[in-house]
């Protein structure tokens, strides 16, 4: 969820563009592709980014919250400090609700249910996560089986993050045994390389506008 990798090597470049979704006084919706940065990397050759090539249209953008690299769909971006605060509050608070379309290894044993193992920083394999009793953080991922291919014994879910944590949704999935394709960090090589990229998309958002308190739900269907 959170973009949290370090991402010291210089990337390749992203050519797909950041679609405006939608436009408002206080914040713009956009499209993300995947192989993009939410926001500038520590390597300075990785400035490239969600919020960089915003900021050349929109003076004042700020990053509201963060999708990993690989990770592509749907982002709020603020256009002024009052929307920033207004729309990160109801991140912190969870009033927030976030919708992910995943392809994951094998059939779930049931067709909805929570994972709730808390998620805690690998400090051995940086920049991964992993899952610790001891130092983790609680983390509650619920999800709602959407089919499953028998043939290739594969499950299409959707996904909806309760809490935030960085690379929730892989760690979560990976520890249950169902590790998302294309995955890099959390996958056996043979799922990883099942897909030619992190089959993990945001499919829908919904907030409260800080404009005019009005439901926004912001929606980018799945690409794969």
């Amino acid at each position: 969820m959170n973009n949290s990798t370090d991402h010291l090597a210089v990337l390749p470049k992203c050519h797909e563009p950041v679609d405006i979704i939608r436009e408002d006084e206080g914040f713009v919706l956009v499209a993300k592709p995947p192989g993009l940065l939410s926001v500038p990397g520590r390597n300075r050759a990785n400035y490239d980014c969600v919020l960089a090539r915003l900021q050349l249209e929109y003076l004042n953008a700020s990053m509201v919250h963060r999708l990993d690299f690989d990770t592509s769909g749907i982002m709020v971006v603020a256009r002024h400090k009052r929307a920033h605060a207004a729309i990160a509050r109801q991140f912190e608070q969870r009033e927030t609700r976030k919708t992910y379309t995943a392809v994951v290894a094998g059939r779930l044993d049931q067709d909805s249910g929570e994972i709730a193992l808390p998620i805690a920083p690998d400090k051995q394999q940086r920049p991964r996560y992993k899952v610790c009793e001891l130092t983790g953080k609680p983390s509650l991922t619920r999800y709602k089986l959407l089919n499953y291919d028998a043939v290739a014994n594969v499950s299409r879910l959707e996904l909806y993050p309760v809490t935030g944590r960085s690379h929730q949704l892989r760690v979560h999935l990976s520890a249950i045994g169902h590790p998302i394709l294309g995955c890099q960090f959390y996958a056996p090589e043979a799922i990883r390389d099942a897909a030619p990229r992190l089959l993990l998309h945001a499919t829908e958002l919904q907030f409260i506008s800080p404009d005019d308190a009005s439901n926004v739900c912001g929606r980018v269907e799945c690409p794969f």
